[in-house]
C-alpha cells in the first residue's frame, strides 16, 4: 500500500483559456483564480491558496514552513491528511511549490514551464521570432 504523501507528483492539469477576460492578470485575486484553473472544487482551491500563502509569508519572514508541520497545516486548512497531500502533490506536481531539505518553498518551475511552452509555440508552431514573443 502506498501512502498519498509518497504519491508520484509527476505531472498537473491546468485549465487554460484563452478569453482574454479570463486572464489571471485581470483578477481581483490572481492566486484563487489560478487554483480554481488547478483544482476543481472551490474549497480545494481556497486551501491551496491559504496554502501557498502560507508558505510565502514563511518563506519571506526567513522561517520556511517545514514539512513536519504537517499536523498544524491540517488545523490551519481544516482538512484531513489525505486532502492535504492531495492538494499538496498538485501544487508540487505543477511546479508551484518545491521540498528542498524538508522545507516548503515557492518553486519557480511553473514559470519556466509555461515559458517554454510559449517560447516553443510562438516560434516553433507559429514560426514567429522569439524577440516578438
Amino acid at each position: 500500500m502506498s501512502l498519498v504523501k509518497n504519491a508520484p507528483r509527476t505531472s498537473t492539469t491546468i485549465i487554460v483559456r484563452s478569453d482574454a477576460n479570463y486572464r489571471i492578470s485581470r483578477s481581483r485575486d490572481p492566486y484563487y483564480n489560478l487554483m480554481r484553473r488547478i483544482f476543481q472544487e472551490d474549497e480545494t482551491a481556497v486551501r491551496g491558496q491559504k496554502f501557498l500563502l502560507l508558505i510565502e509569508e514563511r518563506q519571506a519572514a526567513g522561517k520556511p514552513l517545514r514539512t513536519e508541520e504537517w499536523k498544524y497545516l491540517l488545523e490551519e486548512l481544516n482538512t484531513g491528511r489525505a486532502s492535504f497531500y492531495a492538494m499538496r502533490n498538485k501544487l508540487l506536481g505543477a511546479g508551484l511549490i518545491s521540498i528542498t531539505n524538508q522545507e516548503y518553498r515557492l518553486s519557480g518551475q511553473f514559470s519556466k514551464d509555461l515559458l517554454d511552452m510559449a517560447r516553443w509555440w510562438w516560434t516553433a508552431v507559429l514560426n514567429q521570432s522569439e524577440e516578438t514573443l
